[in-house]
């Protein structure tokens, strides 16, 4: 389940171009740099880091909301199976009480989607803000002009992505960090950070 995808793509879309350098005037030719960072948020250590925490506090909730919802559908067959057989009565109730269970599933999934969000918002948004740093610095250590989302664009060729060197930026700045901090690169500590995901979509009637 990848939990990050709709909320990353959220925010790349806020910021698909990136001025990165004061002498494009300068220049005869515009150098440009393309950076997929949905993919160089998610790649990081933090962002692993980040994906493993969201995975431990929300799939055992899904797994709960996925179940109740399976037994729902074949509550629902099995009333309609019911239908030449039951009372008009006992039918209606039975068609009441599933409703019931239905909306309050559903009411439900919505609380578990937005905690999720606001989760997957607070584990992301400083990795995301870093990443934003370091395309800034090597765009000015390296001249680029212009900086371009990867999902911004249909079509890149190949040398001028960047996100490799983005990422291995992102981890030796994480890396130094917890250097100077006293604590070893690979601590387990949660990072605040954005997904969606993205949880399931609330279920609905047939």
């Amino acid at each position: 389940m990848n939990l990050f995808r709709s909320a990353t793509t959220r925010v790349i879309a806020t910021s698909a171009l990136l001025i990165a350098s004061s002498t494009a005037t300068a220049k005869a030719e515009t150098k440009i740099a393309v950076v997929d960072t949905q993919r160089a948020i998610m790649e990081t250590e933090e962002g692993l880091r980040a994906q493993a925490t969201l995975r431990k506090v929300f799939d055992s909730r899904q797994r709960e909301l996925d179940k109740k919802q399976e037994q729902l559908q074949k509550e629902r067959e099995d009333i309609e199976k019911q239908q030449g057989i039951l009372s008009k009565e006992a039918l209606a109730k039975r068609l009441e009480t599933w409703q019931r269970e239905m909306s309050q599933l559903q009411a439900t999934f919505l609380e578990y989607n937005k905690e999720l969000q606001k989760k997957q918002g607070e584990l992301t948004q400083p990795i995301y803000q870093r990443t934003m740093s370091l395309i800034r610095r090597l765009a000015t250590n390296e001249g680029f002009d212009l900086v371009v989302d990867r999902q911004a664009a249909p079509y890149v060729r190949g040398d001028l992505d960047v996100t490799d060197k983005i990422i291995q930026m992102i981890n030796s700045n994480s890396g130094d960090k917890d250097s100077k901090s006293g604590k070893p690169a690979d601590s387990k500590k949660s990072t605040p950070a954005a997904p969606a995901a993205t949880g399931k979509a609330a279920p609905g009637a047939r």
